[in-house]
């Protein structure tokens, strides 16, 4: 707490001033008139409940003074505020769906691996927009971008495979995120394109996205997902469902050269962990701007001390008006 006015308490000496006179009148008041023997009869009545009751009105008219003082010096506290601007980033999130990505050389799986650690990467952003992108043998706009972390992570659980016609169409997945910001008034706009395979499908050429991407100024990050060697897939036959042993290919050429030309980076992931911890270097690459502004914000305090000194008055006069009662 400080005051506005401090210069103005020096006003409390007026009610210093009306104490001592009240003092020094009853010091001159107290002074015996009269000799007597003794003055045991008195001694019971000055020190009557009644004798110091009568004091009551002008400690009041006195402690409602000095608490008028302390509200013309006006009182106040003050608090310092932050006030935070954030310029988030565009994000989409480019997932293969193809049914390469059913292998399980990850848990469960690879499409099921790459949904939850993208959900954990949409939960940890909640100041960007972002969007979901699946491509196979052709590609669709998921999830358009969004700041509704809700939305997003139920759209993105319902992922699947099976839904478009099959294959890897990387240029036309990378397409697709490309226009669904291409109009996007932020400074920061990325790609985050996963897939598991070489692409052999589509209509536009990955070359050709990743110049339209450059051109627009989209960083994009590639993440090639499965181990080296062979990875286990369900393949159905005539007996069921079975698992063997298939070549993992992957186009790494085809992802370094995205990544280097926009300005990204590119990542290989062989298993959960790895994946996750992809996602975490992408997330800290890819800072939100925050801009942090300090400033006062100032409380009156006087009214509590106004209604005190209100309180002192009014007992002040309901005191005297029943001293005046008593006989």
């Amino acid at each position: 707490m400080y005051f506005e006015y401090p210069y103005l308490l020096w006003l409390l000496v007026v009610p210093a001033l009306l104490l001592g006179m009240y003092l020094w009148r009853e010091l001159k008041e107290r002074r015996p008139h009269l000799r007597v023997s003794t003055v045991a009869p008195w001694k019971a009545g000055g020190n009557s409940v009644l004798g110091w009751v009568r004091h009551l009105p002008e400690a009041f008219r006195i402690a409602a003074l000095c608490l008028l003082v302390v509200c013309i010096a006006r009182p106040r506290s003050r608090t310092e505020m932050e006030r935070v601007d954030t310029e988030g980033i565009d994000i989409v999130l480019a997932i293969d769906v193809s049914t390469s990505m059913l292998a399980r050389d990850f848990k469960p799986d690879r499409l099921s691996a790459a949904k939850d650690i993208s959900i954990e990467f949409i939960a940890q952003r909640p100041t960007d927009r972002m969007g979901i992108v699946v491509f196979a043998g052709e590609s669709y706009t998921q999830c358009p971008l969004t700041t509704d972390r809700a939305t997003l992570i139920n759209l993105m659980k319902e992922v699947q495979t099976d839904l478009i016609e099959d294959g890897t169409a990387i240029g036309n997945g990378l397409a697709t995120a490309i226009a669904r910001m291409k109009d996007s008034d932020a400074k920061s706009r990325v790609v985050i394109l996963l897939t598991d395979g070489v692409n052999n499908r589509g209509e536009v050429d990955p070359e050709m996205a990743t110049e339209i991407a450059k051109t627009y100024g989209i960083r994009v990050y590639t993440i090639g997902v499965g181990r080296q060697g062979e990875a286990p897939y369900p393949v159905q036959t005539p007996w069921g469902m079975d698992v063997q042993m298939m070549p993992v290919q992957i186009d790494e050429d085809l992802l370094k050269q995205i990544a280097a030309e926009t300005g990204g980076k590119y990542f290989r992931a062989d298993d959960n962990t790895k994946l996750a911890e992809i996602y975490g270097e992408i997330g800290k690459m890819e800072k939100t701007r925050t801009t942090v502004d300090s400033f006062p914000i100032y409380k009156d305090l006087f009214p509590k001390y106004a209604v005190w000194a209100l309180v002192f008055l009014l007992l002040e006069i309901l005191v005297r008006a029943l001293l005046r009662r008593l006989p």
